[in-house]
């Protein structure tokens, strides 16, 4: 009998942290800007972890996490360990996230809707989310990154970058706000964090 009941109240644990859907209750709009990409006085490439980084863009980025996943096994995970979908604009609204059910997998950022129709024109919802892989520049970026939670306002700055790798294998960010499928996330230097509840 205790068994079973520690078995139930880690079940009903696990539903409560990382299962069930919270609603967003906030009014407005949190995160009403798109993001804001330049090509000037970019830095040269740089070597970080057998990785050669080339910078492609500042970047800075304000939105919604719309979700958040912990990466620890794949062939990126030690340098980038946590990708955020964070939306703006429209795909900030507490309504439309409500109207959404959206997770990430394979370093991919999917969603779909709840009901019968999609709350905003799926191009729409292209323009105004992106998976962002998460570089941090240092340990207390690093924290900080992992530290952020779903439906918070988390503001990034750092650079658009290329990784290298010594086997030949490249990750390139994409540098456009519309694309989709695979090449459309945004890998992201990550120099500075910010964030804020709800």
């Amino acid at each position: 009998m205790k068994k079973r009941l520690i078995v139930i109240l880690l079940a009903v644990a696990v539903w409560f942290l990382f299962i069930r859907d919270t609603p967003a209750r906030w009014k407005g709009i949190p995160a009403s800007k798109a993001p804001i990409q330049t090509t000037a006085n970019l830095p040269p490439s740089f070597q970080h972890q057998g990785f050669t980084i080339k910078p492609l863009a500042r970047y800075q980025i304000t939105g919604v996490v719309l979700h958040r996943e912990r990466y620890r096994f794949d062939s990126m995970a030690s340098i980038c360990s946590v990708d955020l979908g964070l939306g703006w604009g429209s795909m900030s609204i507490a309504g439309v996230l409500n109207d959404l059910k959206i997770t990430q997998r394979g370093r991919f950022l999917l969603y779909s809707s709840k009901g019968d129709e999609m709350p905003l024109d799926p191009e729409q919802i292209t323009r105004s989310a992106s998976n962002n892989h998460c570089l941090p520049a240092d340990d207390k970026v690093r924290s900080q990154l992992l530290a952020i939670k779903r439906h918070e306002v988390a503001s990034l700055e750092g650079y658009l970058v290329e990784v290298n790798g010594s086997d030949g294998g490249v990750w390139r960010s994409s540098l456009v706000r519309d694309d989709e499928d695979g090449g459309a996330c945004e890998i992201i230097w990550v120099t500075s964090v910010s964030r804020k509840k709800l």
